[in-house]
């Protein structure tokens, strides 16, 4: 439990910091025409998406060992404080001014998660069917299917609708890292690789993870971090924390489901108060960066 909630929020920190230099990226990146893979290659091109790539791959891991430990409920809710994060690391790092509002955000986030680590028990073994294995997958290639109209959107409703989709991609890897058998330890995953290649939630991670990024970086270009942003956060710590609990047997601790409603919602409604914070553009890092030193 403790393991989880470490790395949890070490995930958090990653992807908080990760958010501000991909964000950096995708704005001085051409403009993609419709939802183009080829936008990858070429933020990869850029120092920053790359720094901010392997800071979501170490997040990626933190959060692999958390969803092994805790309720999904717990840690997508946790996670969702990346926004804190960066709004936090805006204000010491880059001087940006916390407005009186911020700061209630910050100190909602707070509250929220102290009561959502509160609550939430240690996670319970629970057997799940080949057919949840194939619908993670399935909904993995849906969302794959359902970008590519939304790519074509322009303005805030595509920024809205491929955050939407990322959000919901980026619940799919933490449903599936949850739903991966076997014991993903390092001792012994090199013993678990055979059963890992042969299950379809594999592959539903790794599908859904290349959604994720390409929606979300094309959802950049396509209006502002704010509108890209609220959308992903509500829908990568719902849709996930639906699932942990109406089929992989998430709870909180007995006596504890009204402290864990309130701090996930507290949680998730103070992190999307910070979503501007994403809104960092290249003339004020620099400014800020100058100003720091």
């Amino acid at each position: 439990m403790a393991l989880g909630l470490i790395g949890a929020f070490g995930a958090a920190i990653c992807y908080g910091v990760g958010s501000v230099l991909q964000a950096l990226a995708a704005r001085q990146t051409a403009t993609a025409e419709g939802l183009d893979p080829r936008l990858l290659l070429r933020l990869l091109k850029s120092w920053r998406y790359l720094v901010g790539l392997g800071l979501d791959g170490v997040g990626f891991l933190l959060s692999l060992v958390a969803v092994r430990t805790m309720p999904l409920f717990a840690v997508q809710s946790i996670i969702a404080s990346s926004l804190a994060v960066t709004a936090v690391l805006g204000a010491i790092v880059l001087r940006m001014r916390l407005t009186r509002t911020d700061k209630i955000g910050l100190v909602v986030v707070v509250v929220g998660l102290v009561l959502v680590g509160c609550s939430a028990a240690e996670d319970r073994a629970v057997h799940v069917s080949d057919g949840e294995h194939w619908g993670v997958l399935i909904a993995s290639l849906a969302l794959a299917l359902l970008a590519i109209p939304c790519g074509k959107l322009t303005g805030p409703a595509g920024a809205a609708s491929l955050g939407a989709i990322a959000g919901l991609a980026f619940g799919a890897t933490a449903v599936a890292a949850r739903m991966l058998p076997g014991d993903l330890s390092l001792d012994n995953i090199t013993s678990e690789l055979d059963d890992l290649l042969k299950n379809p939630t594999t592959y539903a991670l790794g599908i859904a993870c290349v959604v994720a990024l390409l929606t979300y970086s094309t959802a950049l270009q396509r209006g502002t971090v704010t509108q890209a942003t609220a959308p992903l956060v509500v829908c990568e710590t719902i849709a996930p924390a639906i699932v942990g609990i109406t089929l992989l047997g998430d709870r909180p601790r007995e006596g504890w489901a009204w402290v864990a409603v309130l701090g996930f919602t507290l949680a998730v409604g103070g992190a999307l108060s910070l979503a501007r914070h994403g809104e960092l553009t290249e003339a004020e890092s620099v400014e800020s960066v100058g100003a720091v030193k």
